[in-house]
This record gives C-alpha cells, sequence and structure tokens, in this order.
C-alpha cells in the first residue's frame, strides 16, 4: 500500500451516511368532488343517449316524435329508485341510466313540442339540485321529480 492511501476499515453502522427510506408505496391521489359531479354528468348523459337511441331505433311507433319521447322519459322515471342511484353494481347503473333516460327523453320532448317543457323542466332543476346536493332527500329535488312524475301520470 502506499502512503498516501488510508487503510481500508470497515464503516461501523453509526457512521454511515444515513439515506432517506423510499416510501413503499404512493399515496393514492385524491379525487375532488367537482370530478365526481363531472363523471356522474357524462355517465348520466352517455347512458341517457344510450336509451334514447335504443328507443329511436327500435322501430315503435310510440317512440317516434316528441309524444313518444315523453312517454319514454316518463316510463324511464317510473322504473327510477332514488334510493337506488348510489348502490354498487348492476342496481345503481340501472338507476343512474333511467335518470338520464328521463332527462334525456325529456329535453327531446320539450324540443319536439312546447307542451312537454314542464316535464323537461321538472327534471332538469330535480338533477341540477342533486348535483348540489348528493341528495335525493332534498325538498327540491323531491318536490321536482314528485312533479315530473304527476306530468307523467296526466299523460297517460
Amino acid at each position: 500500500m502506499s502512503s498516501q492511501q488510508p487503510a481500508s476499515a470497515p464503516i461501523p453502522p453509526d457512521a454511515a451516511p444515513a439515506f432517506p427510506a423510499a416510501p413503499a408505496t404512493a399515496p393514492a391521489p385524491r379525487k375532488s368532488p367537482r370530478a365526481l359531479a363531472a363523471a356522474l354528468i357524462v355517465g348520466i348523459l352517455i347512458g341517457g343517449a344510450g336509451v334514447g337511441v335504443a328507443w329511436a331505433v327500435s322501430g315503435d311507433s310510440a317512440a317516434g316524435g316528441a309524444a313518444g319521447d315523453a312517454r319514454g322519459a316518463c316510463h324511464a322515471l317510473s322504473g327510477f329508485k332514488e334510493s337506488e342511484f348510489v348502490a354498487k353494481g348492476a342496481k345503481g347503473e340501472i338507476a343512474l341510466n333511467r335518470f338520464g333516460g328521463a332527462l334525456t327523453l325529456s329535453a327531446a320532448a320539450a324540443a319536439g313540442d312546447a307542451q312537454y317543457k314542464p316535464l323537461a323542466k321538472a327534471l332538469l332543476i330535480a338533477r341540477n339540485r342533486h348535483d348540489a346536493t348528493y341528495d335525493f332527500g332534498d325538498s327540491e329535488v323531491k318536490k321536482n321529480l314528485d312533479k315530473a312524475r304527476q306530468i307523467c301520470d296526466d299523460l297517460d
């Protein structure tokens, strides 16, 4: 060994440099309420559009025109159960799509004939209020869903 090189000796554990331990897993990103609401709205619109397209191409004469769209909206609304809207699995998907279908078809009916605007308006107000509160028990949501159901009862 040359005189300029230090002698090699093991480094004691307490003198070893400390390196911070890497985290085992990265923390899960938090989803903002706005992102969840946006995803919900997109799901409702896609589901409603799918229901509307299915009824439109089914060839059923009742599905034609504004009156058919209004009846379709009422049919979707009659099968909608608010309590199942947040359920996991098929029940939740069915409720989400029935509500979306009722919204979409009522808007189509209102665009085709002004007499269906109250139905579309009641469902839109219910949806907007639900988007703000996430609560179908909210008095404004309930009032407008009841109003839409009453309009549907009067259509028959």
